[in-house]
């Protein structure tokens, strides 16, 4: 007698069947095979480091000063600890101590050499910090791309790569001097440690880019971080607190060094803005559309592509793991949170800048998913190799309008660095003379454009009523001064300005 084998057909309610219907990847498609070691082997070092070097260097030797906060508080602190001059604000009078000095000195590792090696030509100087600034953004960056194309595949990586290098929010963003950038650049390098399962690093990273850089854009990392707790706790526990502790006392130490006592910046900076109830909307309140506008602005359609992630993110879940929503998550925790504070300012989004990109990708990456047949995923539909089509299409006019934005910024809004520029080509005018400065004040690019046969630089008075920074005084203490005419009501003091017929005044007067 002969006997039959049966086979059991799959029932839907079969988890055999049901885990292998939803383990589609990308090695599923037709006329396609790769194996997992191809795929995981991404994309290879050189090809990010290199466009990301070529496009940082660009910005770094063409960016504008976008924010007179960047000058004020960062690059004028820098410049009195190099050449013993510069403007101080009232977040740096040890009675308010809200500025850390860590984060000066950081970069000070590079303007103290580069101010020996150049000497008087304090331009050069200036730019040397800016290319250093570049570099920190491109390894963060280098090693967010290979992380995801190691983990999601060499598309979705290219198409956020070409974005990290050409969108107008990035080009500007990762050469500015301010603690916001800071906190991109961990929060890029963090995700791409996150992704390659390094997490005890992605912690310590996270806790870095917190305490040296913007205290607040801990909401940012907290994603990455208790995704990366739950990995291997312990470790990343001990690396998170080992760090922030360092960190933490070092920056104390340094405040103590600067500001002539015991104090925490850090703590100060959080203490007044939430406990003590800040009163940052005394420099101006925007509508809870701002974000929406101004992310608009600098990522054009990435930006919008970027908040449908978590609406098409259903259809693309089976080709990426949830560590994909993990990592673009603080887009959406950081736009909620900034949007509710009445203060709002451009570069209060710089830290969720790369996520943008890698949310965009995906989303393009993803447009075919969108017309496949859950039932028949071999079946090609128009839909679906139109989709395939439009990605190219969609990425390149993206870039586009980006490119076009970034060279009418710099075209349009360059002239006070080049003006300012000019000066060292008048030294025939005599050592003291005086530059006056009226209404431009907050397009000031820093003193590292003021050559040194110019005495001072002074404020006229154009009808500003806020409170404008007045030189480090030295006599009273330098760093550790504090100085009566500071406030912080953002009330103007009535020694903040020159008169415009003080023989002080000298052959330069810009208003």
């Amino acid at each position: 007698m002969e006997l039959s084998t049966r086979q059991r057909r799959s029932h839907p309610s079969d988890p055999l069947a049901t885990r292998a219907k939803d383990q589609y990847s990308k090695t599923d498609k037709p006329g396609i095979s790769k194996n997992k070691e191809e795929v995981d082997n991404g994309l290879k070092w050189f090809l990010p480091i290199l466009t990301l070097g070529l496009l940082r260097y660009m910005s770094a030797t063409s960016n504008i000063i976008h924010d007179c906060d960047e000058v004020f508080n960062y690059w004028e602190p820098l410049h009195y600890l190099l050449y013993n001059s510069g403007f101080q604000t009232w977040e740096y009078s040890s009675q308010f101590a809200l500025r850390s000095y860590l984060y000066i000195l950081f970069h000070e590792l590079v303007g103290r050499p580069a101010s020996w090696l150049f000497g008087e030509e304090k331009v050069r100087v200036f730019y040397a910090v800016r290319l250093f600034i570049g570099l920190l953004s491109v390894i963060a960056d280098a090693v967010l791309v290979v992380a995801v194309s190691r983990k999601y595949g060499k598309r979705v990586a290219s198409y956020a790569l070409a974005m990290l290098c050409l969108t107008s929010g990035c080009f500007f963003a990762s050469t500015s001097f301010l603690p916001s950038s800071f906190s991109m650049y961990a929060l890029s390098l963090s995700s791409g440690l996150f992704l390659l399962e390094k997490p005890a690093l992605a912690v310590a990273v996270a806790a870095t880019g917190v305490i040296l850089g913007w205290p607040f854009s801990i909401l940012a990392f907290l994603p990455v971080t208790f995704y990366s707790l739950t990995k291997k706790f312990k470790r990343a526990f001990v690396s998170g607190a080992v760090t922030s502790i360092a960190l933490l006392t070092l920056s104390v130490l340094i405040d103590y060094c600067y500001y002539g006592k015991w104090t925490s910046s850090v703590l100060n900076l959080l203490v007044y803005n939430v406990v003590g109830g800040g009163e940052s909307h005394l420099y101006g309140i925007e509508g809870p559309l701002f974000y929406l506008r101004n992310g608009f602005n600098n990522f054009n359609f990435c930006f919008i592509l970027a908040l449908l992630f978590v609406l098409i993110w259903p259809f693309i879940k089976k080709k990426y793991s949830s560590e994909l929503l993990v990592l673009v998550s603080p887009i959406y925790i950081w736009l909620i949170f900034m949007s509710l504070q009445p203060h709002k300012e451009e570069r209060f989004l710089y830290p969720i800048y790369p996520l943008i990109c890698v949310a965009a990708a995906a989303v393009i990456d993803g447009f075919p998913d969108l017309f496949r047949d859950p039932y028949n995923p071999h079946y090609l539909s128009y839909g679906f190799m139109i989709s395939k089509f439009l990605r190219p299409v969609v990425l390149g006019l993206i870039l586009c309008a980006s490119h076009a934005r970034t060279f009418s910024l710099i075209h349009g809004y360059s002239a006070p660095i080049e003006i300012y520029k000019h000066f060292e080509h008048h030294d025939d005018t005599g050592i003291g003379s005086v530059v006056c400065v009226g209404s431009e004040w907050h397009r000031f690019p820093s003193s590292f454009f003021i050559p040194d046969y110019v005495g001072e630089v002074r404020w006229i008075d154009d009808g500003f009523r806020g409170l404008l920074p007045f030189p480090f005084n030295s006599t009273l203490g330098g760093t550790s001064a504090a100085p009566a005419y500071f406030n912080n009501k953002n009330k103007a003091s009535d020694r903040q300005f020159v008169s415009i017929f003080s023989p002080l005044t000298g052959p330069y007067m810009l208003q």
